[in-house]
């Protein structure tokens, strides 16, 4: 049963949507503050949190600052935020702190929990194995996965799911990975932002495509000497991405 971490300083909302989870079979822990919320994930039953759900409009440390500091503690744990600040700049800060989704209220508990599967999925080192595997499907897809498995100093073992360059280990939260593994799986090939939403976040639907742009982003940040110029994540101007060097 998948542990979620609510974290809603609204207790009447909090409450509502703690009950929803947990009719859908999630157990549920919630927190009515930032601290609160770290505290209980820096508490030894923290380690069996699996994903956090997170407000933005929080009293004291707001939700910005929350998901910093839980990628600081964990590069593994899906974050996603849920607020009703909309707006292109909280989106934008949002993903860029480490969110790996995020839903704008209102929001119905069918599309929450589908969230909440979707971004549980991406954490499974097996479905990002798997996603990537689908990715490189149509021809020599075993080739082409060896051609990634090392490009210009970038090692990605799809076994292990680890990415080093030149040696040095490269943490990347889920969400991350699995696009890293979904790019690599074809170098050279471009895939637009709807094919991406739908093979690395299962939107089923037009997504925001911000969700791509934010972490391709963060991905360049970690993966590439300068990140304004971009050497493995590649943008397609007027398409998407693809992964390089060519």
């Amino acid at each position: 049963m998948p542990h979620v971490l609510l974290i809603e300083d609204d207790a009447s909302v909090r409450d509502g949507m703690e009950l929803v989870l947990r009719r859908h079979g999630y157990d549920v822990d919630t927190a009515a503050t930032g601290e609160e919320a770290l505290a209980l994930l820096d508490a030894p039953d923290g380690e069996k949190v699996e994903l956090a759900v997170l407000d933005l409009m929080l009293p004291g440390m707001d939700g910005f600052e929350v998901c910093r500091r839980i990628r600081a503690r964990t590069t593994t744990l899906p974050v996603i935020m849920l607020t009703a600040r909309g707006d292109d700049h909280d989106i934008v800060t949002g993903l860029e702190a480490g969110a790996d989704d995020y839903v704008v209220k209102p929001v119905t508990a069918p599309v929450l929990e589908a969230r909440i599967r979707a971004a549980l999925r991406r954490a499974e080192p097996s479905g990002a194995a798997g996603a990537a595997g689908s990715a490189g499907s149509a021809g020599s897809a075993g080739a082409r996965r060896s051609a990634a498995a090392d490009s210009a100093g970038l090692v990605i073992d799809r076994a292990g799911l680890t990415v080093t360059k030149h040696g040095v280990l490269i943490p990347l939260p889920p969400t991350e990975l699995r696009l890293l593994l979904e790019l690599s799986a074809s170098p050279g090939r471009v895939f637009s932002r709807e094919q991406l939403l739908a093979s690395v976040w299962e939107h089923t639907f037009l997504g925001d495509s911000r969700l791509v742009d934010a972490a391709v982003g963060r991905l360049r940040a970690k993966l590439e000497d300068v990140p304004a110029k971009p050497r493995y994540v590649q943008t397609v101007r007027g398409f998407g991405y693809r992964f390089g060097p060519l």
